[in-house]
């Protein structure tokens, strides 16, 4: 499957940009293939570079704030050169993409509320051709799959996925966003939660997982949230019981929620949990945590840090 993005002649000089994709379905931490293809008019175009970028519509700090497309990663695939009158010149590319690059594929479908491109920049006088975006469809790493799966089971159900700009405190991070995925909680985790995000950041070793409760209380107008975070590694994910992992990872986040609230101010202004500053915990082997929540039966837990 080709996918393929073409500007306008551009800033009068008549150059066109075409922009194909191999395939356009990746994974995190891969090189995605393609070509971009410069075509000028009828007058030499002196080229600065030819760069892509990864580009997606992020929501800002501000909640107030609309939604905003971002440029968040980028690649030089062409140096300076001058493109002679009515010629054409093919520039084939691997664009690799970053190990935390945002999923747009749940279940083999894309994210309506996560779309994302290949944009082409080409820099020439007196401004950037911006090509026409390619779109890109990027599918869960294996253990990112292994642990939608196993939350599945449990009962939760995905309600969005987006994009936030900025950093988390205390994680090391290569972009600057972050994907949040928010879910319904499962029945039997539903009585100490009432909401669970799930952001992921992955590296070429493995994946880190922070899971963010909240316990709304509504009748109060209040809540209280907290982090955990926790760690696998990507050697050895398919021999792992993926629903007692999580599931312990599930009961000590509970566990440390519950604590947390009951020594919490609630006439205070509630701010982000510093929990996600401390590295990631080791998690529980299965049948430890908070009373009454849904067990995954004997299995190991995963890997600490």
């Amino acid at each position: 499957m080709r996918l393929t993005g073409v500007s306008p002649e551009s800033g009068g000089t008549g150059l066109t940009v075409q922009t194909a994709v191999t395939n356009p379905s990746t994974r995190p931490g891969l090189r995605l293939p393609g070509r971009v293809t410069l075509v000028a008019g009828s007058v030499d175009v002196p080229v600065y570079h030819v760069r892509l970028g990864l580009v997606s519509q992020v929501e800002p700090d501000d909640p107030e704030a609309p939604r905003r497309l971002v440029q968040f990663h980028q690649a030089q695939v062409a140096d300076a050169l001058v493109l002679r009158a009515g010629r054409a010149r093919s520039i084939p590319f691997y664009f690799p993409l970053p190990w935390e690059t945002p999923l747009t594929m749940f279940g083999g479908v894309p994210l309506l509320s996560l779309r994302m491109g290949l944009r082409t920049e080409v820099a020439i006088e007196p401004g950037l051709d911006q090509g026409a975006m390619v779109p890109i469809f990027v599918y869960p790493l294996p253990t990112q799959q292994h642990v939608l799966a196993a939350l599945d089971t449990l009962g939760f159900r995905v309600r969005q996925a987006g994009l936030v700009d900025g950093r988390l405190p205390g994680v090391e991070q290569a972009l600057p966003l972050h994907q949040r995925w928010g879910f319904w909680v499962g029945p039997l985790y539903a009585g100490p939660i009432t909401e669970l995000e799930v952001i992921f950041v992955a590296n070429s070793a493995g994946l880190e997982v922070i899971l963010w409760c909240d316990r709304r209380l509504a009748l109060a107008g209040i809540t209280h949230t907290s982090i955990s975070r926790f760690r696998v590694w990507h050697t050895g994910a398919d021999q792992r019981d993926w629903v007692a992992t999580v599931d312990g990872w599930l009961r000590e986040t509970i566990n440390r929620h519950a604590a947390a609230a009951a020594h919490a101010d609630w006439s205070a202004t509630i701010t982000e949990s510093a929990h996600v500053s401390r590295p990631p915990d080791e998690p529980l082997q299965p049948g430890f945590g908070a009373g009454g929540a849904a067990g995954g039966g004997g299995g190991g837990g995963g890997d600490g840090t």
